[in-house]
């Protein structure tokens, strides 16, 4: 199956989830869709950040919010070393020795907590990560490539709920992709779930995310800061001029938006 298809049918599970509950999508709709699709028992997202407290944002169960709070508590785990590393952990059985001897802590509570698999998915914008997914069996349990690529696909949307929800907890007029995602409700989803950047499936992921990145990249040389810190100007200037976060980004990839070293996290001027 091709990246394109399968984004589109991940898409359209998480929307009937969210639609199940008369709600815009979310990360819990996420988790539930995955926990659903993929060989697992539960699953959990964590917002997680080098510059601030990491939180639980949602679990599925009983068992899967322990583990989130037990990884963040201890600092160990599938999900931490997800989160340092940039990359998927995982860990088809935690019986085996060598994984009880890296988290000697973790790997022993999670067991106690009804955990025998786990996988770990960072949530990954390009340079930016806002937080880790994680997937939970209470058997051991080795994930072939179609599910590891239908794992990674709904990491790929969790991340872009996630990036899309921080915006609307400032206050920021919807319409977004999130928004767009939602609305669907037994429409095609060609036109309801594939409408991130107002074109089809083949755009919704990739584009989203490489313009996002690109502009952030930008700003750190205008604005002299690191990548989170352009993100988050990024972010309160789309904000700020109710406009898209991704159409922000697009202005600022074309240089028809420019963000002076000196100016507030808010302001930037319209390069002539």
């Amino acid at each position: 199956m091709g990246p394109e298809s399968r984004s589109a049918r991940i898409q359209l599970l998480v929307a009937e989830h969210a639609a199940r509950r008369g709600a815009r999508v979310g990360v819990v709709d996420v988790c539930t869709a995955a926990v659903a699709a993929l060989p697992v028992g539960g699953a959990g997202l964590s917002a997680m950040s080098r510059a601030a407290p990491s939180h639980p944002l949602c679990s599925t169960d009983t068992v899967s919010e322990q583990l989130e709070e037990l990884q963040l508590t201890l600092g160990e785990g599938p999900c931490v070393d997800a989160f340092l590393h940039g990359s998927a952990v995982l860990t088809p059985d935690l019986l085996t020795r060598d994984l009880q001897d890296r988290w000697m802590v973790f790997a022993e509570a999670a067991l106690e907590a009804g955990a025998r698999a786990v996988f770990a998915l960072p949530l990954q914008m390009g340079a930016i990560s806002p937080g880790v997914l994680d997937l939970y069996a209470h058997v051991p349990v080795r994930l072939n490539a179609e599910e590891l690529a239908d794992a990674l696909a709904f990491a790929d949307l969790a991340t872009l709920v996630l990036l899309d929800a921080r915006i609307d907890e400032m206050g920021a007029p919807r319409g977004g992709p999130v928004e767009d995602l939602g609305a669907y409700r037994g429409g095609g989803p060609a036109e309801d779930l594939g409408a991130y950047r107002g074109g089809g499936p083949a755009e919704d992921l990739g584009a989203y995310r490489a313009e996002i990145d690109q502009a952030s990249g930008m700003l750190t040389v205008q604005l002299g800061v690191g990548i989170e810190e352009a993100f988050v100007r990024l972010r309160a200037y789309a904000y700020a001029q109710g406009r898209r976060l991704a159409d922000v980004a697009a202005d600022v990839v074309a240089r028809r938006l420019r963000f002076p070293p000196d100016a507030e996290p808010d302001q930037a001027g319209e390069d002539d």
